[in-house]
C-alpha cells in the first residue's frame, strides 16, 4: 500500500492530463482537490481548469487539476444515499469485516492512521459514540492504512483502549482504493441497507453532527 502524505493525509497518484488554463488571471473557485485532502473551505484564485460530464471546475495548481482528471468521482461533491463500495478484511481479532458481516447496522466507517494526528484526536469521540449506540444498531468500523505489519497499530489501540472493531488495510485489494480515500481522515457513515449517507473527507468526523444523524437513523425496539 503505497500512499504519499500530504497535509494530514494522503494523495494518489495524480494521473496525467492535457493542461486546460482558467480563461482568466484572477478568477477564484473552490479547489475540490483542497477541499477533499486538506479540508479547505475557502476559494482560491482559480490555475488550471479541467471539465468532466460537461462542467468545468477550477483548481489552484496544474498539480490539483491533473489529480483531479485522474479522478473526478473522487472530487465533485458526492450524491446520497449510494451504495457502499464492497471490501472484506479482517479486525485485529482475526474476524471478518465486510458488507456481509455488518449488514443490518448503521456503520461509520473510519480510514486512519497512526501518524494523523487528527485521526488520533477524533478517534476517542468516535469510542464514546460507539459505546453510546452499539445497543441501538450501530458500530464504528476503524480501518487503519498503516503500513509494515499490525504491530504498531495494536499498541496505539491497546494503549487508548479503543473496543470497536479495526482492521489494517489489505495491500492486495485495499478498502481506501475502493472508498476512493484521497486523504486521511476520511469517514463514511453506511445505514442498514448498505449506502453511504454521509462521509468527512479531509477533515475529521464532527461529532455532533455525526450523532445527529444517529439520533434520526437508528431507532429502538
Amino acid at each position: 500500500m503505497k500512499v504519499g502524505i500530504l497535509y494530514v493525509g494522503l494523495l494518489m497518484a495524480a494521473g496525467a492530463g492535457t493542461v486546460e488554463r482558467a480563461s482568466a488571471e484572477g478568477n477564484k473557485a473552490m479547489c475540490l482537490v483542497c477541499k477533499v485532502t486538506r479540508g479547505e473551505a475557502e476559494e482560491e484564485e482559480v490555475k488550471a481548469v479541467r471539465t468532466h460530464a460537461g462542467k468545468a471546475y477550477g483548481f489552484c495548481s496544474e498539480k490539483c487539476a491533473q489529480a483531479f482528471a485522474a479522478d473526478p468521482v473522487a472530487y465533485i461533491p458526492p450524491s446520497f444515499p449510494r451504495p457502499a463500495p464492497l471490501f472484506a478484511l479482517n479486525d485485529l481479532a482475526g474476524k471478518p469485516l465486510s458488507n456481509e458481516s455488518l449488514k443490518g447496522k448503521v456503520v461509520l466507517l473510519d480510514f486512519w492512521a497512526t501518524w494523523c494526528a487528527p485521526c488520533l484526536k477524533s478517534m476517542p469521540e468516535l469510542q464514546a459514540l460507539h459505546r453510546k449506540y452499539a445497543d441501538r444498531g450501530f458500530t464504528v468500523v476503524g480501518i487503519s492504512i498503516d503500513e509494515g505489519g499490525p504491530a504498531k497499530v495494536r499498541k496505539l489501540v491497546a494503549s487508548k483502549k479503543f473496543t470497536y472493531p479495526i482492521a489494517l488495510d489489505s495491500e492486495k485489494s485495499p478498502a481506501w482504493e475502493s472508498f476512493r480515500v484521497k486523504a486521511v481522515p476520511a469517514a463514511f457513515l453506511i445505514d442498514r441497507e448498505g449506502r453511504i449517507v454521509a462521509q468527512w473527507t479531509g477533515t475529521p468526523t464532527v461529532a455532533g453532527e455525526l450523532e445527529a444523524k444517529l439520533e434520526a437513523m437508528l431507532t429502538t425496539d
